[in-house]
């Protein structure tokens, strides 16, 4: 249940810090305005609050496996939101930083 419980939280965390990103990006590269950028603000201050209620009490561990699901993440949010289309090496990467997100945080340790 806490691997279910970490996995949600890491796709939650991915949405409000991706989102975040990409709303100062339209509010700034895509004159949106202020509106787009305060958002965008408030949903990366909120990331940093997610973040904390993983199960694991390392913040190193939290935030280097989440740089993973960063990674994947980022690439599903522009496939959603700017119709990007990632080539296999883009896959195979993600997979790859995904496969690194399951060592650092699901593999038992002593």
């Amino acid at each position: 249940m806490l691997t279910a419980r970490s996995i949600a939280l890491f796709a939650v965390a991915a949405l409000l810090e991706i989102g975040g990103a990409w709303l100062v990006w339209q509010g700034v590269r895509e004159h949106r305005g202020w509106a787009w950028i305060g958002a965008g603000i408030i949903s990366l201050g909120a990331y940093g609050f997610v973040a904390t209620l993983q199960p694991d009490a390392e913040f190193g561990r939290i935030l280097a496996a989440y740089g993973g699901v960063f990674v994947a993440g980022s690439l599903a949010w522009g496939m959603v939101a700017d119709g990007y289309r990632p080539d296999r090496f883009d896959v195979i990467g993600a997979l790859i930083c995904l496969a690194g997100v399951a060592v650092i945080m699901y593999v038992p340790r002593r």
